[in-house]
């Protein structure tokens, strides 16, 4: 029988497929998501092979893009086998649409990618996301296996063998209390050493109330279920200044030589901020469509709030664009606008974060009322301080130019000049610096 659309549900939505639900072979002293295990007591957490044909077939038929993501993250995906996502592949080809194209992602700690994971990520074009904290010293600080050691020679490890197979890949890393005074040189490491092209930056912020607060402290495994709630935070949570100067930190590195090379998630939508685009949820002006698949078939609002209030329902008893497409959820996504506060709405850089996700909005703003994003400080920190450069990208992009000529601007006022006296020097003559060197081989750039 042919699928019936339900009129107000969106072309594509974004899906983060747990497998195996919370369960992970690591520990990292910051992931709340390990508590989730007390959501399914007495579950293998495994998803089912049948589950896995209804997941793909209900994905592929209710998609009306060309383009369809299938994304897997945990818990620790791989621990489901490479069986389990060779069955996958197969499901994909048996169900997906004529001319349509599948885009295959995976996050993982990257602790079991050897030979046979790593050709198989490069037959299938998967894109990886490698999580990793910076240097040795500041990923191990959180990111430990099941007897509290680091885990950093073996994401390593992993690593190697991506760059082996020339999987393409991008690292995730997290922000918190270990590494946020250290942006440039977790940026350069990940530049220099990883060669990774691809970033992403995660504020870590792990809400507790005051009775969860000792036991949050020390891990969430065997903790009371995580939940969105209270207006405290841990100790290895990422300040909220502190977050806003991390990411300047790596702007100014990155603005200066690294432009159109190196892609830093958060810059790329920042831009898109300023020429009217809203590429991530966490700063467009509504959400919703960015949602959770538990091993069970669950289905919740979102990746950062699973837990029952937010449960929309079951894929094996509700198609899942039902329940996308569901009251329950469009208002979730509309809740996003709607209960900002008027310190947001009066806000000269709202365009540009849209108060941020809900998850984080638990503190008050400067007049008392409720529903101040927690890293409210540090946004506001970082597009004042980007506000300058980011006009000026987003007017070379209006005039089909590369964002990465603004590297010239600074090559040029780093020195202590003004760009105008470069305007019409010709390539040959004495550069206008005083350097005594012809202008091709010192600020020839500038142009």
């Amino acid at each position: 029988m042919s699928l019936t659309i339900p009129t107000n549900a969106p072309p594509a939505y974004h899906l983060l497929v747990k497998p195996t639900g919370a369960v992970c072979n690591l520990d990292c002293k910051y992931c709340f998501f390990l508590s989730k295990e007390a959501l399914y007591p007495g579950s293998r957490f495994r998803m089912a092979d049948d589950l896995l044909e209804i997941y793909i077939r209900q994905l592929l038929e209710s998609h009306r893009t060309p383009e369809v993501t299938i994304a897997w993250q945990g818990g620790e995906p791989t621990l489901m086998g490479l069986d389990f996502f060779r069955r996958s592949i197969e499901y994909v080809e048996q169900y997906k649409k004529p001319g349509q194209r599948v885009v295959y992602t995976i996050q993982t700690n990257g602790t079991k990618i050897d030979d046979e994971w790593a050709a198989f990520f490069k037959a299938y074009d998967f894109l990886v996301g490698l999580s990793v904290d910076g240097p040795r010293e500041m990923h191990d600080t959180y990111r430990v296996n099941k007897g509290g050691e680091g885990s950093f020679d073996q994401v390593m490890r992993g690593w190697e063998y991506l760059k082996k197979y020339g999987v393409e890949y991008n690292i995730l890393c997290t922000v918190h209390a270990a590494n946020q005074d250290h942006g440039a040189e977790v940026y350069r490491f990940f530049r220099d050493e990883l060669k990774t092209q691809f970033i992403q930056f995660i504020p870590i912020v792990e809400r507790a109330t005051e009775e969860t607060l000792p036991l949050a402290l020390e891990g969430w495994r065997e903790r009371p279920l995580y939940q969105q709630t209270g207006d405290l935070v841990t100790n290895r949570s990422v300040g909220s200044e502190a977050y806003g100067r991390f990411l300047i930190d790596v702007f100014e590195e990155w603005v200066r030589r690294d432009v159109g090379e190196v892609y830093v998630q958060i810059f790329d939508v920042t831009l898109g901020s300023w020429v009217g685009q809203h590429n991530l949820c966490i700063f467009a002006p509504t959400c919703g469509n960015a949602l959770a698949l538990e091993h069970t078939g669950d289905l919740y609002a979102c990746d950062h709030y699973v837990e029952p209030d937010y449960l929309l329902g079951n894929i094996r008893d509700t198609h899942m664009i039902e329940l996308i497409a569901s009251d329950k959820q469009r208002q979730f996504g509309r809740d996003k606008a709607e209960t900002l506060p008027q310190y947001c709405l009066e806000c000269d850089v709202r365009f540009a974060c849209h108060g941020g996700c809900p998850r984080n909005r638990f503190i008050h703003t400067p007049d008392g009322e409720p529903g101040l994003n927690y890293l409210c400080a540090g946004y506001k920190l970082f597009f004042h301080h980007v506000e300058r450069p980011m006009r000026i990208m987003a007017n070379l992009l209006r005039a089909n130019q590369a964002p990465a000529e603004i590297m010239k601007l600074y090559a040029v006022e780093d020195d202590g000049l003004d760009i105008k006296q470069f305007a019409n020097v010709g390539r040959n003559d004495p550069c206008p610096c005083g350097s005594g060197k012809k202008f091709k081989h010192c600020h020839g750039r500038a142009r």
